[in-house]
């Protein structure tokens, strides 16, 4: 549940190992003023697979900014990056 305050997207970020990624990644939300609530990632067969939810709040940009934002990000490393605002993502995934 979504705190008083407090707005979350979740964050994907899938492509081809190599160094840097989370680095690049988490130096962009750094830049943004954008706090990583919960991160996990994995690599299978090879291939780099990270989900995050993060906090927006302090985010001056909106959602469809950042998304711009963070596909050129992924280009620029040769990884996919998305981003969707928690709400989306919830009601979306609905059973």
């Amino acid at each position: 549940m979504e705190s008083s305050g407090t707005s979350s997207a979740i964050v994907s970020v899938v492509g081809t190992d190599q160094v840097g990624i989370i680095a690049k990644v988490t130096a962009f939300f750094a830049g943004h003023d954008i706090n990583i609530v919960d991160i996990n990632q994995t690599i299978l067969s090879g291939n780099f697979v990270m989900m995050m939810m993060v906090d927006i709040s302090k985010q001056t940009a909106n959602i469809e900014t950042l998304k711009r934002e963070l596909a050129a990000l992924g280009d620029s490393i040769n990884v996919s990056i998305s981003i969707m605002h928690e709400k989306v993502f919830n009601a979306m995934h609905r059973i």
